[in-house]
């Protein structure tokens, strides 16, 4: 049984989650206080985290930078809450580290779906060990086949040519499926010398492989753009 921990101290929302969540089989810890919940996260494992980004004690954006730091659920899925809608906001609580983002008021059969997906979705530390284990290996997924021993991609059965740049975008993004890269971190793992790239060149870059990749480039079903965050691969 998957085990979740809900930091909310709306008394009536925190209920309303434990109860629907209850009723999928989960079973849910909830705590109305950030330092509470901060204490709760370092001292137990849990497989998700729900946390309300305005709390008493210690904020949420301050609670999940710290959970990303040490402790136990470093590389759980994190669902941030909030009931404010500026684009600051999102973009705050998606960079200290949370995996997805509902704002307040929202229905409960899509908090529960969202849940169910970060459940399903690899852990951070399992993706990595999986592309460090894949080494050469080829992938196959969502219609790709990359096989970067030959730095060889065929798509739906054809092949395409890649620069290189293109080609090590593409291994990165699809060996982390549903990962979240900010367009710095890409930076540094596509361009490693950095020489004259800024974030627009990511930015240029994701369009070329769009064109080469996705069926329909204007509306990529492959390469997803995370909206003030960056970019990651289709989930599986």
């Amino acid at each position: 049984m998957s085990r979740v921990l809900v930091i909310e101290d709306d008394t009536h929302i925190r209920d309303l989650i434990v109860l629907h969540l209850g009723l999928e089989g989960l079973d849910t810890e909830a705590v109305g206080d950030g330092l509470e919940g901060l204490a709760r996260a370092g001292a137990q494992a849990f497989d998700l985290i729900v946390l309300d980004l305005m709390l008493p004690g210690m904020d949420g954006v301050s609670i999940c930078r710290s959970i990303r730091r040490e402790g136990p659920n470093q590389d759980v899925p994190i669902m941030m809450l909030t009931a404010r809608r500026e684009e600051s906001d999102k973009v705050l609580g998606l960079e200290s580290g949370a995996d997805d983002y509902l704002a307040k008021p929202f229905g409960i059969r899509e908090l529960v779906a969202r849940v169910r997906a970060l459940l399903r979705r690899p852990r951070r530390s399992q993706l990595q060990a999986e592309a460090a284990g894949a080494g050469d290996r080829p992938i196959e997924i969502h219609g790709l086949h990359i096989d970067p021993s030959r730095r060889r991609a065929r798509v739906r059965g054809a092949d395409v040519d890649l620069t290189a740049q293109e080609f090590r975008l593409l291994f990165v993004l699809a060996t982390h499926p549903g990962i979240v890269f900010s367009r710095e971190a890409l930076l540094t793992r596509v361009w490693p010398d950095r020489t004259y790239v800024t974030e627009r060149s990511v930015d240029s870059l994701v369009k070329r492989l769009r064109r080469r990749i996705e069926v329909d480039p204007a509306d990529p079903a492959i390469i997803l753009t995370v909206w003030g965050s960056g970019y990651k691969f289709a989930d599986v």
